[in-house]
């Protein structure tokens, strides 16, 4: 990391797997997915890749570079975005785009027109009721 809190970026490259400490407390390994620098965010897939999880299913990590106390490599591996290795449910997807779009409409019917903000806010308090 340099004074600024920011890290250089051929030690972030994608694919490397790190274990990371945070100025929280907390100590997890992953794989670098990418690293925005604009931004001095790192997306992170934990897990490491040669310990598999016995499921398909990952935790993806945004995490402020500036809140990164340490860090150190543990392996060079390859890319994990594979496309060919890569697989979207799709029908989940739309299970979910689904089931927020319903959500969206009855709360918008909840909505009463022409009527003060004191007015909806007593309507919303006793709907929850």
């Amino acid at each position: 990391m340099d004074a600024g809190g920011n890290i250089a970026g051929e030690e972030l490259a994608v694919g490397c797997v790190l274990a990371i400490k945070t100025t929280l407390g907390e100590e997890f390994e992953g794989q670098v997915i990418t690293f925005d620098r604009p931004s001095n965010i790192l997306v992170v897939q934990e897990g490491a890749p040669s310990k598999p999880t016995g499921d398909a299913h990952r935790n993806v990590r945004l995490l402020k570079a500036n809140y990164i106390k340490e860090f150190s490599l543990l392996a060079r591996a390859e890319d994990p975005l594979d496309l060919s290795k890569c697989y979207l449910d799709l029908a989940s997807v739309q299970a979910r785009e689904d089931a927020a779009i319903r959500q969206a409409e009855i709360d918008a019917e909840r909505i009463g027109t022409g009527v003060t903000m004191e007015a909806q806010s007593i309507f919303d308090a006793l709907f929850k009721t």
